[in-house]
């Protein structure tokens, strides 16, 4: 079975290809999420999670509703984590998170996809991300490849600072930037509620045709980068900068 979680599309892509080349079922974890009760799943094949990497490690809500979810069947799992540039030490949780499940851990697949962080980064252009997505794709069928044999993935060499990264900047950004008080809607919005369809924590509701944003938020981005009109912003970060959506560029 193959789960993710993707904001602006890299991760979707990345299951979506992993699961046609197995022939195994696909499940969104933001759907699973935005649904607010624990998964209940059940599969014979081993259980893959694709997801994005934030600041190094995977997220947060992640790692949460696996936590809270039951997995029957086959208890083998993999990690496909998509990032801007690298995962640092996130194998590292990954491997902890199921030892703490009853998983047997069967590694960590790095891949570079586009960045998407508008809050933080510009994102590629839609030339450059095209590029950077084929160059994942050997990368996306070679993971396949080796769950497909049952092996596990290559391990992955790391240093102090990507422990650094993995640790004490992760919490860093999780205290200081995860926030959902940045977000505002421009004279742009079209009260289209497509924000709120795209949050996975139900953390946004329409107030007289217009976004309020609540306190629950995990920056994955979906819903500035998801807007039709490009009318939310973040702070003054996002002013002037494209929006990454895979769907978008990826054509």
């Amino acid at each position: 079975m193959i789960l993710y979680f993707s904001g602006t599309g890299n991760s979707r892509y990345a299951a979506e290809r992993i699961a046609g080349l197995l022939g195994d079922s696909l499940v969104s974890m933001n759907d699973c999420i935005k649904s607010e009760a624990p998964g209940d799943f059940q599969s014979e094949r081993p259980y893959v999670f694709v997801v994005p990497t934030y600041a190094w490690r995977i997220p947060r809500v992640v790692t949460d509703f696996i936590l809270a979810s039951r997995f029957g069947g086959n208890q083998t799992a993999y990690f496909v984590a998509t990032c801007g540039g690298d995962t640092g030490s996130a194998y590292r949780y990954a491997q902890a998170l199921c030892t703490e499940k009853g998983f047997t851990y069967m590694g960590l697949s790095a891949l570079v996809m586009p960045e998407n962080y508008v809050a933080m980064f510009s994102v590629p252009g839609a030339e450059e991300a095209r590029r950077i997505v084929e160059a994942a794709i050997p990368a996306i069928d070679t993971a396949a490849a080796h769950i497909a044999a049952g092996e596990r993935f290559p391990e992955q060499r790391t240093g102090k600072i990507d422990g650094i990264k993995s640790g004490i900047v992760n919490c860093a950004f999780y205290r200081f930037s995860v926030s959902a008080r940045g977000f505002y809607a421009t004279e742009q919005c079209i009260s289209c509620g497509k924000c709120v369809k795209f949050c996975p924590l139900n953390n946004i509701a329409l107030t007289a045709g217009r976004p309020q944003w609540g306190k629950r938020c995990t920056h994955c981005m979906a819903c500035i980068c998801g807007c039709p009109a490009e009318a939310i912003e973040y702070k003054k970060k996002s002013k002037g900068k494209e929006r990454y959506l895979f769907e978008k560029i990826i054509r």
